[in-house]
Formats: structure tokens, sequence, C-alpha cells
């Protein structure tokens, strides 16, 4: 498929007088028609489709990630780029799976998808932008999280697991590298590229992911199921929130892959008991006794943690009729997109004949204006975007002055010791690959 049409009914030269008259998303198609700029931005790789290129924010084996901003919406997105020229069987079904996956995830702590423009060369994906970098930067920047901060965050990334589970799909990538900080508080997890969709207890046979956070039967079993294999990298992750360390550690992957199947790790005695308990069970050696999704919820550590609920799947139909009587997040997305001048006229001009005739296309750039102007409205309505549930006062008994100075020797002297086991494993930390099981 190629790039998204932008060709609607205006598609005469206008005057100085009419161009003015036109509306915003009127405006955008005749430059993007016959400006002579716009086509050089677009020539440059400044611009694409409704999007202006801003700057790089990341770099990654198949693909870039620059920040972009959404001509209409005015809004900061994250637009990764894949050069289709450098994409193998492998790595096109990969894509396919993080499309596909995405496409099926509405929650507040999951990157959200917008849109996807296919060009001669390029395949361009363009996601919710978080902000303010990653997890596994501000653990090793700044050292473990307060048990009371890891709390909030924890829950967050539980909630959306907990949300993947649900649809059936299994990330298979959880890490802290992939959990990323949003602009207005909000945790989200990302990086979809290894999800996949599975039934009830459906076997797997692809090992995926970072060795760190491998479950031991990846290690020692031909085939695994995949919500067990999440629930064990959620005690990975929740371990080094807490500690600035991983639970099992080795100088090479062969002693990583060693200590990870033999199941041996201890807790330091600075980690609540409540937060022990959690990890140890989200750690357990026996799949089967691994907790829930459900005991993660309930558990004593999460108590009076909010975890956040799924957003309605809202779709742009061309039959909308946006009146005060339909949903208010419909009716106000609705709204706005015709103060930009896209009316339903539009809408109704613009049927994709290869899709149903009630619904544009998911590669259709007004569906991608809709969707970033409804999760807008979706997010300002979320609870944790209030600063004063965020950011409570750090005063549990495991973040008191005298716990952290028992620990904090202990916590230097290994923390560098940490950070060089983890760069081995982290050359090229924007994205983990396929692992061989040697």
């Amino acid at each position: 498929m190629k790039e998204n049409s932008t060709e609607t009914s205006v598609n005469v030269v206008f005057g100085k007088d009419e161009k003015k008259a036109l509306s915003p998303y009127e405006k955008l198609v005749y430059e993007a028609q016959n400006d002579v700029r716009c086509k050089e931005e677009v020539k440059a790789g400044r611009r694409i489709g409704f999007y202006r290129i801003v700057k790089n924010i990341g770099l990654g084996n198949f693909s870039k990630v620059k920040l972009g901003v959404h001509l209409l919406a005015k809004e900061k997105v994250a637009i990764k780029i894949l050069d289709k020229t450098k994409l193998d069987k492998t790595t096109q079904r990969l894509l396919s799976r993080e499309i596909t996956s995405a496409e099926k995830l509405h929650h507040p702590n999951i990157i959200r998808i917008y849109e996807v423009i296919e060009t001669d060369r390029e395949i361009y994906i363009i996601t919710e932008y978080a902000a303010d970098g990653d997890l596994y930067t501000r653990i090793t920047d700044h050292g473990k999280m307060p048990e009371n901060e890891a709390k909030v965050v924890f829950a967050q990334i539980a909630a959306a697991v907990d949300h993947m589970h649900s649809k059936g799909i299994v990330h298979r990538d959880i890490k802290c590298e992939n959990v990323f900080f949003g602009k207005q508080r909000l945790i989200k997890l990302g990086d979809l590229g290894f999800s996949t969709y599975t039934e009830k207890h459906q076997m797997l046979t692809t090992f995926c992911g970072s060795p760190p956070y491998a479950a031991p039967e990846l290690y020692r079993d031909e085939s695994y199921e995949g919500i067990y294999v999440d629930i064990w990298a959620l005690g990975v992750t929740l371990y080094f929130m807490v500690t600035g360390l991983m639970p099992f550690r080795g100088e090479n992957l062969t002693r990583l892959k060693n200590a990870i199947v033999d199941g041996n790790y201890s807790i330091p005695a600075y980690v609540s008991k409540p937060c022990k308990e959690l990890i140890n069970g989200l750690l357990s050696y026996d799949k089967l006794e691994r907790w829930s999704m459900e005991q993660i919820r309930s558990c004593t550590w999460l108590t009076k943690q909010y975890l956040p609920k799924e957003y309605d799947p809202y779709t742009l139909n061309l039959s909308y009729d946006p009146t005060p009587s339909r949903e208010s997040f419909e009716y106000e997305a609705q709204t706005r997109l015709a103060e930009l001048g896209i009316t339903s006229d539009v809408l109704k001009s613009r049927k994709d004949s290869s899709s149903s005739e009630k619904a544009l296309s998911t590669r259709d750039n007004i569906n991608g204006t809709y969707r970033i102007i409804l999760h807008r409205l979706q997010k300002q309505s979320t609870p944790l975007e209030r600063d004063d549930l965020y950011e409570q006062v750090l005063n549990d008994e495991s973040t008191t002055p005298r716990a952290r100075s028992m620990s904090v020797n202990i916590e230097n002297r290994a923390r560098k010791a940490q950070q060089n086991m983890n760069n081995s494993f982290h050359s090229h930390p924007q994205r983990a690959k396929v692992c061989t099981i040697l």
C-alpha cells in the first residue's frame, strides 16, 4: 500500500482570498498539492502525510524513531520509520504482529498506535509519544525507586499486561527499556514487536525478548506458554525497580542462563515483606505456581493502588451523526474534527472501497487525526493525570532514612557491577532481538 492520499475536492488552484477561507484541513491538503516548500519538505524527509518530522529520538537495527507533530491536532507523536529494503521475512512478520496487536489494544498504559503510512521505500508507524524517557534509564541513572513510587509505576505496568492478556495477546518482551514515562504521569508499555495472539494454554516455540528477563522454561524446555513468561518478566522488572539490580546475574550469556535455570536469587533485607511476597510469587520457578493477574491486583503491596481501566475502542464511522445523545468522547472528538474542516461530507468522500462502507481505513490520515484527538480526550479523563495521585509522600518503612542508610553502601558497590553486566546485554538498548538458545 502506498502513502495515504490527501486528495479531496480541494484540487483546484485557489486565489489568495479563496485560500484564506479554507478550513485548516482544506488548507493542509491544498499546501500538500501546491506548495513548493511543502513538497521540498517531503522530499527531504521532514514531512510525511499530516506530520512534520522534528528530530531523531531513537535508532534501532531496522528502524529509526523521530519526533513528529500532527499539523492539524498540534500533537507530538513518535514516528518509527522502517526501510522496506532492509526487512527480511522474519522482521516483516514481527512488524505485522506489532501493528495487529497495537490495533486491538486500547488502554491508558499501552502506547497507542495512530496511523500507518507506507510509501515505495518506507513504512511509517505513528504512535503516541512518551516524553519522559524509559524506566531502565531512570533507574540506572538515579538508583532504585522508593517503594511508594514503585507501587504507582508497577500497578500501571501490571494493568497494561492484564489488558493484553484479556485480549489473548502476550507481550514476550517485557523489560524496563520498554516501559516509558508519559508526559501526564502515565506509565506506558511499548514495543509490541514480539507480541502475538495465543489461545488458552497454546504452546509457543520462538525464543523472544531479552535474556536477563527470560523465564527458566525458555532456556530449559522446547516450548512455553506466553502468559507465564510475561508474569516472570514482571517479576524481574519489579525486582530491578526496588533494588537497582537484576535477580539473576552472569558475566556472559552462558552464566546468566545457568543462574536463571538454577532459579536461585535473594532479595535485599530493605525490601518490605509485602513486596518480597509479590516478587516471590512472580518469580516462582514452577510456572503453574506463578501468581495470576488476579493475585497481583489483590496483593497486599498494591493495596489502594489505582489500576487504570481500558478505553472504549471507538471507531470513526462514516455514518456517524454527532449529536449530544452519542457518547461524550465520540461527540467531542467528532465536533473537533468538524471545527478543523473534517465534516460529515468529507468523511463520506473518503470512503475506502476496500474496507467496510461504515468505517474509514485504519491507514487513513483522517482516521489518524480522529484517533489523536480522541486519545487526547481520553487521557484527560484518566485519574493518574492528577499530580496529587502520583507525587505521594515517600515515607513508608522501606524509604525511611534509616532503612536507606542500611542499604546504600551495598547498593553503591553493586550498581557499578550491575551496570557493566547490563551493558553487555544492551548494546542496542532501543530494541531486543530474537535470541537463540545455546
